[in-house]
């Protein structure tokens, strides 16, 4: 039995090693931190399981829930389901409906609420555009550029908030043709793929916790607390990179250089969870809202977590989501706060804790040039900042992860 030492135990590195132990590999994982799950993990604090940044799947998702059906995980008892909605506290903005594709388009934007017909042709006249051009443009080109042909309700309502939740950027600096991949994928790959997937458990218990049960049972080992500073002991053998790219361009500086000074290269972008609880009762019209934001107000979305859980330690927790932040924690805390009191009108809100995840993800920006997945012979990487069509996302990360295990046959 050939043997394959995965480093990184993230979703990239979970999704390799259930493949490759699928494949007949003798794997062996080995995760630096206490716990696996890496940059979509779980986050106890004062004995309250939260994430370290509330993580959204989509109905395109398929090889993530591909895996979540392999592990065995019930993805109807650990996700809701929810046709895509970027509205606000008062319904306003884009909701689709429960119809086939591109059907639930067309209607949910003529019957968007609080958008002019000037808004809405906008829309379908851009859209319109982009599946003709195939779903391509020009690779200098930003998001801003690309929808150059949109109205500032559409784009402050709809296109803002759907580019920085997916490139974690914002538009004027996000690549147009990651951005216009995301689309595609999402509006116009079948029934179901623009559907918004929340986790009613937290990410450890999504997907991590189920793969360390699985590999376990068969046959593969999992070890936690183990840092790899040095490859030499392990390249008798097959090995794949599943640890951050900073992490991996530091373990190949002397095997690949060119592959190393390329993930080294790459920049990174954070984001933050301010997790608060509040006694008032919420009248939101779905589990997750949009909100206005600007430099001083700074969150983009807000999630009753209590809505998506019969847990009674949930009951009344929000989490609210700031990508692409830039702001220390106490500044960000403050703002964010303040959000809750005056666009959410929540006034008893109490601060539970704030997660800054600094590197959440690469700046996905235009011309960008990933590093590639094959780092030299023998030697594999995997994650979502290796070249693919996706940004940085749970899907980008499990389709590297069976990537690099397929390509150990090769």
């Amino acid at each position: 039995m050939t043997a394959v030492t995965i480093i990184g135990g993230g979703w990239a590195g979970l999704a390799a090693a259930v493949r490759a132990t699928q494949k007949g590999f003798a794997v062996r994982l080995l995760e630096a931190a206490p716990q696996l799950g890496g940059r979509a993990r779980r986050v106890v604090h004062e004995g309250l399981a939260l994430d370290n940044g509330q993580h959204i799947l989509i109905g395109a998702y398929r090889d993530t829930l591909r895996l979540l059906h392999t592990l065995g995980v019930d993805t109807e008892a650990a996700l809701l389901r929810l046709p895509l909605q970027l509205q606000d506290i008062h319904g306003q903005g884009l909701a689709l409906p429960a119809l086939p594709a591109p059907l639930n388009l067309l209607v949910g934007v003529c019957s968007a609420r609080g958008w002019s017909w000037a808004d809405k042709f906008s829309l379908l006249r851009q859209a319109t555009g982009w599946q003709t051009q195939g779903f391509a443009c020009e690779a200098h080109m930003t998001v801003a550029e690309l929808c150059q042909g949109l109205t500032p309700k559409v784009m402050q309502q709809l296109i803002d908030p759907l580019c920085i939740s997916a490139l974690n950027l914002s538009a004027t600096q996000a690549s147009g043709q990651i951005f216009l991949t995301v689309l595609k994928d999402a509006l116009w790959s079948g029934n179901g793929s623009s559907d918004m997937l929340l986790p009613k458990v937290d990410l450890g218990s999504l997907m991590p916790d189920a793969a360390h049960a699985w590999l376990t049972a068969h046959g593969a080992i999992v070890e936690t607390h183990q840092r790899i500073e040095d490859l030499g002991p392990w390249l008798h053998h097959h090995v794949v990179l599943a640890c951050p790219s900073w992490e991996a361009a530091k373990l190949t500086h002397g095997l690949a250089p060119a592959w190393s000074a390329q993930a080294a290269s790459l920049t990174h972008t954070a984001i933050a969870t301010v997790y608060v609880r509040t006694t008032q009762q919420l009248s939101w019209p779905h589990a997750m809202v949009a909100l206005p934001s600007r430099p001083d107000a700074p969150a983009q979305f807000a999630f009753d977590k209590g809505s998506l859980s019969a847990d009674p330690a949930w009951q009344g927790v929000l989490a609210l989501v700031v990508s692409a932040s830039t702001d220390e924690r106490d500044t960000i805390t403050q703002q964010v706060m303040g959000q809750i009191r005056d666009q959410l009108a929540i006034h008893d809100a109490s601060l539970i804790t704030t997660v800054v995840e600094k590197r959440a993800t690469f700046a996905c920006t235009p011309t960008l040039v990933r590093p590639p997945a094959q780092v030299c012979a023998g030697i594999w990487a995997c994650g979502d900042y290796v070249a693919g069509p996706y940004p940085a996302t749970l899907e980008a990360a499990v389709r590297s992860g069976f990537a690099a295990a397929d390509a150990l046959l090769q």
